[in-house]
C-alpha cells in the first residue's frame, strides 16, 4: 500500500527559498508545505509530507482556486522540472496564516 500522506517530522520550520521569511511550523497538526508570505515552496514530495523528490526546485504559485470541500487551493510549477501540484492555502494558522493578499495577486496574475 502506497502511503499517501506522511506528517511526522515534516512539519518543521525552514527558511523561504524565495523571499527569505522564517516559516513556523503549522499548528493544527497538518504540514506547512508552502510560505505564507510569498506562497512559493519546494518540490521536496512525490506525495503530500513524504519528502522523496529528488529535484528541489522552486514551485511557484500559478493558480489559485476554490474548493468546495478543501477551501483555497494553490497550485504550483516547479520553475526547474515543470511539476504541477496543489497545496491547501493555511489562511487559519493562528500563529502564521497565509496572506490572503499574496493569494489575490495570484489570483490577478491568472486573468491577465
Amino acid at each position: 500500500m502506497t502511503r499517501r500522506f506522511t506528517v511526522s517530522g515534516t512539519n518543521t520550520a525552514f527558511v523561504c527559498a524565495h523571499c527569505g521569511l522564517s516559516v513556523l511550523p503549522l499548528s493544527n497538526g497538518s504540514v506547512r508545505n508552502h510560505c505564507p508570505a510569498c506562497l512559493h515552496s519546494l518540490h521536496l514530495d512525490v506525495f503530500p509530507g513524504d519528502r522523496a523528490a529528488n529535484c528541489g526546485g522552486l514551485l511557484e504559485p500559478v493558480e489559485v482556486e476554490q474548493h468546495p470541500k478543501k477551501g483555497w487551493m494553490i497550485a504550483y510549477r516547479c520553475q526547474k522540472c515543470g511539476h504541477t501540484g496543489r497545496n491547501k492555502a493555511a489562511l487559519d494558522d493562528p500563529n502564521q496564516p497565509d496572506d490572503f493578499e499574496a493569494l489575490l495577486a495570484v489570483s490577478a496574475r491568472q486573468r491577465d
